[in-house]
Protein backbone atom coordinates (compact mmCIF):
# COMPACT_ATOMS: atom_id res chain seq x y z
CA UNK A 1 0.00 0.00 0.00
CA UNK A 2 3.25 2.37 0.24
CA UNK A 3 2.58 2.98 3.66
CA UNK A 4 5.55 3.99 5.86
CA UNK A 5 5.05 1.36 9.27
CA UNK A 6 8.81 1.99 11.00
CA UNK A 7 7.18 5.19 12.83
CA UNK A 8 4.15 2.34 14.41
CA UNK A 9 5.65 0.42 17.93
CA UNK A 10 4.14 -2.98 16.57
CA UNK A 11 4.23 -5.75 20.02
CA UNK A 12 3.72 -8.97 18.99
CA UNK A 13 1.78 -10.22 21.80
CA UNK A 14 1.21 -14.35 20.86
CA UNK A 15 4.92 -14.41 19.77
CA UNK A 16 6.37 -13.48 23.42
CA UNK A 17 3.64 -15.48 25.13
CA UNK A 18 4.43 -18.98 22.30
CA UNK A 19 8.35 -17.97 23.53
CA UNK A 20 7.28 -18.00 27.26
CA UNK A 21 5.17 -21.26 26.85
CA UNK A 22 7.81 -23.16 24.82
CA UNK A 23 10.40 -22.24 27.89
CA UNK A 24 7.84 -22.93 30.92
CA UNK A 25 6.33 -25.76 32.26
CA UNK A 26 2.72 -27.19 31.73
CA UNK A 27 0.32 -25.35 34.51
CA UNK A 28 -1.59 -27.87 36.14
CA UNK A 29 -3.08 -26.02 39.13
CA UNK A 30 -4.94 -23.18 38.11
CA UNK A 31 -6.93 -22.29 35.27
CA UNK A 32 -5.85 -20.59 32.08
CA UNK A 33 -8.11 -17.65 32.67
CA UNK A 34 -6.48 -17.38 36.05
CA UNK A 35 -2.86 -16.65 35.46
CA UNK A 36 -2.45 -16.27 31.46
CA UNK A 37 -4.78 -13.91 30.82
CA UNK A 38 -4.11 -11.86 33.67
CA UNK A 39 -0.33 -11.92 32.53
CA UNK A 40 -1.19 -10.96 28.96
CA UNK A 41 -2.93 -7.77 29.95
CA UNK A 42 -0.17 -6.93 32.35
CA UNK A 43 2.04 -6.88 29.33
CA UNK A 44 -0.10 -5.40 27.12
CA UNK A 45 -0.53 -2.25 29.76
CA UNK A 46 3.17 -2.31 30.41
CA UNK A 47 3.76 -1.88 26.40
CA UNK A 48 1.19 1.00 27.01
CA UNK A 49 2.56 2.54 29.54
CA UNK A 50 5.90 2.47 27.07
CA UNK A 51 4.54 3.67 24.23
CA UNK A 52 1.67 6.01 25.66
CA UNK A 53 0.04 5.82 22.24
CA UNK A 54 -2.63 8.27 20.63
CA UNK A 55 -3.71 5.61 18.61
CA UNK A 56 -3.91 1.68 19.85
CA UNK A 57 -4.88 -1.28 17.83
CA UNK A 58 -5.77 -4.56 18.95
CA UNK A 59 -5.72 -7.01 16.39
CA UNK A 60 -7.48 -9.53 17.51
CA UNK A 61 -9.61 -9.95 20.49
CA UNK A 62 -10.99 -13.14 19.74
CA UNK A 63 -7.11 -14.52 21.55
CA UNK A 64 -7.71 -12.64 24.68
CA UNK A 65 -11.66 -13.88 25.22
CA UNK A 66 -10.94 -17.68 24.72
CA UNK A 67 -7.93 -17.06 27.35
CA UNK A 68 -10.70 -15.57 29.87
CA UNK A 69 -12.94 -17.78 28.81
CA UNK A 70 -15.67 -16.65 31.06
CA UNK A 71 -18.14 -13.29 29.42
CA UNK A 72 -17.59 -11.75 32.70
CA UNK A 73 -13.70 -11.63 32.95
CA UNK A 74 -13.02 -10.87 29.83
CA UNK A 75 -16.00 -7.83 30.23
CA UNK A 76 -14.40 -6.54 33.07
CA UNK A 77 -10.58 -6.31 31.65
CA UNK A 78 -11.67 -4.68 28.42
CA UNK A 79 -14.15 -2.29 30.41
CA UNK A 80 -10.63 -1.80 32.81
CA UNK A 81 -8.27 -1.34 29.57
CA UNK A 82 -11.27 0.76 28.19
CA UNK A 83 -11.18 3.38 31.25
CA UNK A 84 -7.43 3.77 31.48
CA UNK A 85 -7.23 4.30 27.64
CA UNK A 86 -9.73 7.09 27.66
CA UNK A 87 -7.60 9.01 30.66
CA UNK A 88 -4.85 9.01 28.19
CA UNK A 89 -7.05 10.61 25.47
CA UNK A 90 -5.89 7.23 23.10
CA UNK A 91 -8.52 5.57 20.52
CA UNK A 92 -8.91 2.00 20.47
CA UNK A 93 -9.36 -0.22 16.99
CA UNK A 94 -10.32 -3.10 18.22
CA UNK A 95 -10.33 -6.11 15.31
CA UNK A 96 -12.83 -9.23 15.88
CA UNK A 97 -13.65 -12.16 13.90
CA UNK A 98 -17.35 -12.95 14.47
CA UNK A 99 -17.67 -15.41 17.01
CA UNK A 100 -21.12 -16.86 18.57
CA UNK A 101 -22.42 -15.16 21.55
CA UNK A 102 -19.51 -12.81 21.84
CA UNK A 103 -20.13 -9.93 19.10
CA UNK A 104 -23.01 -8.33 21.35
CA UNK A 105 -20.54 -8.44 24.12
CA UNK A 106 -17.66 -6.16 22.50
CA UNK A 107 -20.71 -4.26 20.97
CA UNK A 108 -22.14 -3.03 24.51
CA UNK A 109 -18.31 -1.92 25.27
CA UNK A 110 -17.61 0.78 21.84
CA UNK A 111 -18.75 3.56 21.11
CA UNK A 112 -18.76 2.75 17.01
CA UNK A 113 -19.20 -0.62 15.68
CA UNK A 114 -18.52 -1.12 11.52
CA UNK A 115 -19.01 -4.34 10.15
CA UNK A 116 -17.19 -5.74 7.00
CA UNK A 117 -18.04 -8.45 4.76
CA UNK A 118 -16.79 -9.98 1.79
CA UNK A 119 -19.29 -11.93 -0.57
CA UNK A 120 -17.93 -14.18 -2.92
CA UNK A 121 -20.22 -14.31 -6.27
CA UNK A 122 -20.48 -17.25 -8.70
CA UNK A 123 -18.46 -15.80 -10.97
CA UNK A 124 -16.24 -12.91 -10.75
CA UNK A 125 -14.05 -11.37 -8.27
CA UNK A 126 -14.72 -11.40 -4.95
CA UNK A 127 -16.98 -8.13 -3.68
CA UNK A 128 -16.23 -6.32 -0.57
CA UNK A 129 -18.78 -3.95 1.64
CA UNK A 130 -19.34 -2.10 5.02
CA UNK A 131 -22.04 -1.68 7.31
CA UNK A 132 -22.20 1.11 10.22
CA UNK A 133 -24.17 -0.77 12.85
CA UNK A 134 -23.68 1.35 15.96
CA UNK A 135 -21.67 5.30 16.20
CA UNK A 136 -22.89 7.00 19.42
CA UNK A 137 -23.99 10.58 18.82
CA UNK A 138 -23.28 10.22 15.17
CA UNK A 139 -25.67 10.79 12.81
CA UNK A 140 -24.63 7.72 10.27
CA UNK A 141 -25.74 6.55 7.13
CA UNK A 142 -27.13 3.19 7.28
CA UNK A 143 -27.24 0.14 5.11
CA UNK A 144 -24.22 -1.46 3.47
CA UNK A 145 -22.05 0.30 1.36
CA UNK A 146 -19.50 -1.47 -1.36
CA UNK A 147 -15.97 -0.97 -1.16
CA UNK A 148 -12.65 -1.57 -2.76
CA UNK A 149 -8.70 -2.22 -1.61
CA UNK A 150 -6.73 -0.04 -3.75
CA UNK A 151 -2.76 0.60 -3.47
CA UNK A 152 -3.03 3.44 -0.53
CA UNK A 153 -6.06 1.98 1.36
CA UNK A 154 -9.45 1.30 1.04
CA UNK A 155 -12.17 3.31 -1.22
CA UNK A 156 -15.73 3.08 0.09
CA UNK A 157 -18.17 3.88 -2.28
CA UNK A 158 -21.45 5.40 -0.01
CA UNK A 159 -24.93 4.01 -0.63
CA UNK A 160 -26.58 6.90 -2.91
CA UNK A 161 -29.87 8.50 -1.09
CA UNK A 162 -31.44 10.57 -4.40
CA UNK A 163 -33.60 13.18 -2.04
CA UNK A 164 -30.67 14.75 -0.77
CA UNK A 165 -29.66 15.60 -4.38
CA UNK A 166 -32.97 17.74 -5.23
CA UNK A 167 -31.89 20.99 -7.18
CA UNK A 168 -33.39 22.89 -9.77
CA UNK A 169 -32.47 22.82 -13.45
CA UNK A 170 -32.98 24.31 -16.52
CA UNK A 171 -36.12 22.74 -18.72
CA UNK A 172 -35.43 22.56 -22.48
CA UNK A 173 -34.95 19.04 -24.68
CA UNK A 174 -32.47 17.32 -25.59
CA UNK A 175 -31.82 17.21 -29.93
CA UNK A 176 -30.52 14.15 -31.80
CA UNK A 177 -29.37 16.46 -34.34
CA UNK A 178 -31.70 15.17 -36.87
CA UNK A 179 -34.77 17.86 -37.19
CA UNK A 180 -37.17 14.79 -38.56
CA UNK A 181 -36.29 12.54 -35.78
CA UNK A 182 -36.84 15.23 -33.10
CA UNK A 183 -40.41 16.26 -34.42
CA UNK A 184 -41.29 12.34 -33.97
CA UNK A 185 -40.14 12.88 -29.99
CA UNK A 186 -42.07 16.56 -29.91
CA UNK A 187 -38.76 18.29 -29.75
CA UNK A 188 -36.21 15.90 -28.80
CA UNK A 189 -35.73 14.24 -24.66
CA UNK A 190 -36.99 16.13 -22.34
CA UNK A 191 -34.41 17.38 -19.79
CA UNK A 192 -34.29 15.56 -16.35
CA UNK A 193 -36.02 12.39 -18.04
CA UNK A 194 -34.93 8.64 -18.55
CA UNK A 195 -35.14 7.20 -22.21
CA UNK A 196 -34.53 3.40 -22.72
CA UNK A 197 -34.19 2.71 -26.61
CA UNK A 198 -35.29 -0.92 -26.73
CA UNK A 199 -34.97 -3.57 -29.54
CA UNK A 200 -33.06 -6.74 -30.63
CA UNK A 201 -29.45 -6.67 -31.23
CA UNK A 202 -28.12 -4.69 -34.56
CA UNK A 203 -31.38 -2.48 -34.30
CA UNK A 204 -29.53 0.36 -33.88
CA UNK A 205 -29.52 1.27 -29.93
CA UNK A 206 -26.16 1.98 -29.59
CA UNK A 207 -26.40 4.53 -32.63
CA UNK A 208 -29.01 6.19 -31.76
CA UNK A 209 -27.10 7.08 -28.28
CA UNK A 210 -24.01 8.00 -29.71
CA UNK A 211 -26.48 10.23 -32.43
CA UNK A 212 -27.79 11.84 -28.93
CA UNK A 213 -24.37 12.20 -27.24
CA UNK A 214 -22.58 13.68 -30.41
CA UNK A 215 -25.45 16.40 -30.97
CA UNK A 216 -24.83 17.28 -27.21
CA UNK A 217 -20.90 17.67 -27.53
CA UNK A 218 -21.52 19.63 -30.64
CA UNK A 219 -23.34 22.56 -28.54
CA UNK A 220 -20.38 22.51 -25.84
CA UNK A 221 -22.45 19.98 -23.46
CA UNK A 222 -20.79 17.38 -21.66
CA UNK A 223 -21.57 13.44 -21.79
CA UNK A 224 -20.37 10.33 -20.10
CA UNK A 225 -21.18 7.03 -21.52
CA UNK A 226 -20.55 3.47 -19.87
CA UNK A 227 -20.38 0.76 -22.11
CA UNK A 228 -21.01 -2.71 -21.09
CA UNK A 229 -20.66 -4.96 -24.24
CA UNK A 230 -18.78 -2.86 -27.09
CA UNK A 231 -15.48 -2.59 -26.98
CA UNK A 232 -14.09 1.21 -27.24
CA UNK A 233 -12.38 0.18 -31.09
CA UNK A 234 -15.64 -1.08 -32.25
CA UNK A 235 -17.65 1.83 -30.85
CA UNK A 236 -15.15 4.36 -32.92
CA UNK A 237 -15.65 2.34 -35.90
CA UNK A 238 -19.09 2.02 -36.03
CA UNK A 239 -19.77 5.59 -35.23
CA UNK A 240 -17.27 7.22 -37.72
CA UNK A 241 -18.36 4.66 -40.34
CA UNK A 242 -21.89 6.49 -39.29
CA UNK A 243 -20.66 9.61 -39.98
CA UNK A 244 -20.77 10.38 -35.97
CA UNK A 245 -17.72 12.58 -34.93
CA UNK A 246 -17.41 10.63 -32.15
CA UNK A 247 -13.66 10.41 -32.21
CA UNK A 248 -13.08 14.08 -31.88
CA UNK A 249 -15.17 14.86 -29.17
CA UNK A 250 -13.69 12.64 -26.90
CA UNK A 251 -10.27 13.66 -28.25
CA UNK A 252 -11.58 17.35 -27.08
CA UNK A 253 -12.70 15.67 -23.45
CA UNK A 254 -16.24 16.83 -24.16
CA UNK A 255 -17.67 12.85 -24.39
CA UNK A 256 -15.48 10.38 -22.42
CA UNK A 257 -16.32 6.81 -22.44
CA UNK A 258 -15.54 4.06 -20.22
CA UNK A 259 -15.57 0.23 -20.77
CA UNK A 260 -16.61 -1.64 -17.61
CA UNK A 261 -15.72 -4.46 -17.06
CA UNK A 262 -18.59 -5.92 -14.89
CA UNK A 263 -17.27 -9.23 -13.43
CA UNK A 264 -14.48 -6.66 -11.44
CA UNK A 265 -17.28 -4.19 -10.49
CA UNK A 266 -19.70 -3.81 -7.81
CA UNK A 267 -23.22 -1.57 -8.13
CA UNK A 268 -21.78 0.85 -5.64
CA UNK A 269 -18.85 1.64 -7.40
CA UNK A 270 -20.32 1.83 -10.55
CA UNK A 271 -22.88 4.43 -9.03
CA UNK A 272 -19.69 6.73 -8.05
CA UNK A 273 -18.51 6.52 -11.34
CA UNK A 274 -21.96 7.65 -12.79
CA UNK A 275 -21.67 10.24 -9.30
CA UNK A 276 -18.19 11.37 -10.42
CA UNK A 277 -18.73 11.65 -14.08
CA UNK A 278 -21.75 14.32 -13.56
CA UNK A 279 -20.82 16.14 -10.34
CA UNK A 280 -16.79 16.36 -11.33
CA UNK A 281 -16.79 16.27 -14.58
CA UNK A 282 -19.82 18.45 -15.49
CA UNK A 283 -22.02 15.70 -17.46
CA UNK A 284 -25.36 16.41 -18.61
CA UNK A 285 -25.90 13.15 -20.62
CA UNK A 286 -25.01 10.21 -18.86
CA UNK A 287 -25.55 6.66 -21.59
CA UNK A 288 -25.40 2.99 -19.86
CA UNK A 289 -24.58 0.86 -22.52
CA UNK A 290 -26.61 -1.97 -22.09
CA UNK A 291 -29.31 -1.51 -19.41
CA UNK A 292 -29.16 -5.56 -19.73
CA UNK A 293 -25.48 -5.47 -19.58
CA UNK A 294 -25.43 -4.09 -15.95
CA UNK A 295 -28.09 -6.49 -14.75
CA UNK A 296 -26.96 -9.36 -16.23
CA UNK A 297 -23.49 -9.02 -14.84
CA UNK A 298 -24.61 -9.47 -10.98
CA UNK A 299 -27.19 -11.63 -11.13
CA UNK A 300 -26.33 -12.55 -7.29
CA UNK A 301 -26.99 -8.90 -6.23
CA UNK A 302 -30.11 -8.70 -4.45
CA UNK A 303 -32.18 -5.01 -5.18
CA UNK A 304 -30.47 -4.30 -7.67
CA UNK A 305 -33.45 -2.87 -9.52
CA UNK A 306 -34.08 -0.43 -6.34
CA UNK A 307 -30.45 0.59 -7.05
CA UNK A 308 -30.98 1.92 -10.75
CA UNK A 309 -34.17 2.92 -9.71
CA UNK A 310 -32.41 5.54 -6.65
CA UNK A 311 -29.67 5.99 -9.50
CA UNK A 312 -32.22 7.19 -12.38
CA UNK A 313 -33.95 9.40 -9.88
CA UNK A 314 -30.65 11.06 -8.78
CA UNK A 315 -29.68 12.12 -12.45
CA UNK A 316 -33.46 13.34 -12.79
Amino acid sequence: HGWEVAPMNIYELNLADARHDLQSEENTVFLPAEVEFGERMDALLAEIDRVNPRRLVIDSCSELRLLAQTPLRFRRHLLALKDNLARRHCTILLIENPLKDGDVLLQSLVHGVIEMQQLAPLYGAEKRRLRVLKMREVRFRGGFHDLTMRRGGVVVFPRLIAAEHTREFTAGALSSGLPRLDALLGGGLDRGTSTLFLGPPGSGKSAIAVLFATAAASTGERVAMFSFEEGMHTLRIRSAALGMPLDEHMTSGRITVRSIDPAELAPGEFTHAVRHAVEEGGARVVIIDSLNGYLHAMPDEQFITLQLHELLTYLR
